[in-house]
């Protein structure tokens, strides 16, 4: 069964190093496939497709790194998940890996009636086909994977405003908490995605073919 650490609440200058230090020990292999859940204080992250300067305008603490996508932001009442994962049994299969991680939310959501989608040619999970409440990006390194995803829970969504998440407008991100009309905690949302989790990556290594038409191999997927 694949590991999950919690780490609460952590800076995310602090999460980063630790986060790298244990895709270091995976690639090593002394430890197992490893989800890693944190919520972060304020900041906003900047991908390597960069942003339109917003971020930098924005106010907020800025971090550029190095996983796919433009800007995005963290903060109390976002769960952030950082699978650290060998893709090397996996058929090193990027894009099947950001699919399972995708539904990984999506399974996680459906536990409180929100129904999520994967969009093709638009990553993170979305409801209504109009709505982001999750997004995606992440990075591999020597077919280990890093970063991940950031589900929206009791979020302040106004945050968004300030800049342009994802290369969207701010208004098109939602939370758990909006759709649902009620107040949510992480914690609430914890559980759900610790079983979806071992449920998709807990199975075989052998995975599928990869989804056709698209390539096998990315060093980074957008958010």
């Amino acid at each position: 069964m694949p590991a999950v650490v919690d780490w609460g609440r952590r800076e995310y200058r602090e999460s980063l190093e630790a986060m790298r230090a244990l895709v270091k020990a995976r690639r090593r292999g002394t430890v197992e496939d490893t989800l890693v859940l944190v919520e972060h204080p304020p900041v906003v992250t900047v991908g390597v497709e960069g942003d339109d300067g917003g971020a930098a305008a924005s106010g907020l603490p800025v971090v550029e790194v190095e996983r796919g996508g433009h800007a995005t932001y963290h903060g109390p009442g976002q769960l952030v998940g950082y699978p650290i994962v060998d893709l090397e049994p996996r058929s090193r299969d990027v894009r099947r890996f950001v699919h399972d991680v995708e539904e990984i939310v999506i399974r996680s959501i459906a536990g409180f009636g929100v129904e999520g989608a994967h969009i093709p040619g638009r990553r993170g999970v979305w409801v209504g086909g109009e709505r982001k409440i999750a997004s995606i990006g992440i990075a591999v390194d020597h077919w280990v994977t890093l970063h991940g995803f950031a589900l929206n829970v009791d979020v302040d969504l106004s945050a968004f405003d300030r800049f342009h998440p994802c290369g969207f407008e701010g208004s098109v991100m939602t939370s758990l908490s909006r759709e649902t009309g009620r107040s949510l905690a992480v914690a609430d949302v914890r559980p759900h995605v610790v079983e979806a989790w071992e449920s998709i990556f807990g199975t075989s290594r052998s995975r599928p073919p990869a989804l056709r038409g698209e390539p096998r191999e990315a060093p980074t997927v957008r958010s």
